[in-house]
């Protein structure tokens, strides 16, 4: 079964067109089902307040086996991207980010690599191993993650009283260096 993909990003790269060279290239050859919605959809639940956003992503990430968040210049600091991650985390999904700056915009101008999403979120495992709490980093220090509730689990005592950087082991990929139209589908497989 081929591995169903959610795609998070700053809608900003979605206006630039940036986003879409990612998100659309599945249309022209196969490499799995892409989950995501509308900006129309998004800026209603917007409207709403935190809560739809919230039930908006949950329901689009049901289903889905992978997250790839598509990293712009100020991809890393978005709240619902943020979100998107942290959630993807907590309900199994593999995660990945591919760097997409690189991709000219609808000027047809290119930018420098954004900051790395995953350096910015990371999680506290309590000193029994029977809570994961989660923190983000704003560019200045860590604070607990107010968006998701602390997570019941069963860790081994070794892990315990330790933080962890998401970075640590999710892959990032540069969409033009790393030729993604070619290899996007491998990424997706080795996702962790």
């Amino acid at each position: 079964m081929a591995p169903r993909v959610y795609f998070g990003f700053d809608y900003k790269d979605v206006k630039s067109f940036r986003a879409n060279v990612v998100r659309n290239h599945d249309i022209t050859k196969e490499t799995g089902e892409a989950g995501f919605f509308h900006a129309s959809i998004w800026e209603d639940a917007e409207l709403h307040g935190s809560i739809a956003v919230k039930n908006l992503i949950d329901r689009s990430l049901e289903n889905t086996t992978v997250t790839c968040i598509l990293i712009g210049s100020t991809t890393w600091r978005r709240r619902w991207v943020r979100y998107e991650i942290l959630k993807s985390y907590d309900t199994g999904n593999r995660l990945l980010g591919v760097h997409i700056n690189g991709v000219k915009d609808k000027n047809q101008k290119v930018f420098g690599q954004g900051r790395n999403p995953f350096e910015y979120l990371g999680f506290v495992i309590s000193h029994d191993g029977k809570t994961l709490i989660y923190y983000e980093h704003d560019g200045e220090s860590w604070k607990t993650y107010q968006d998701l509730p602390p997570k019941s689990t069963g860790f081994e005592t070794k892990w315990c009283s330790r933080g962890y950087k998401l970075s640590a082991w999710v892959p990032c990929y540069d969409w033009m260096s790393q030729d993604g139209y070619k290899n996007f589908a491998t990424w997706v497989e080795s996702a962790k």
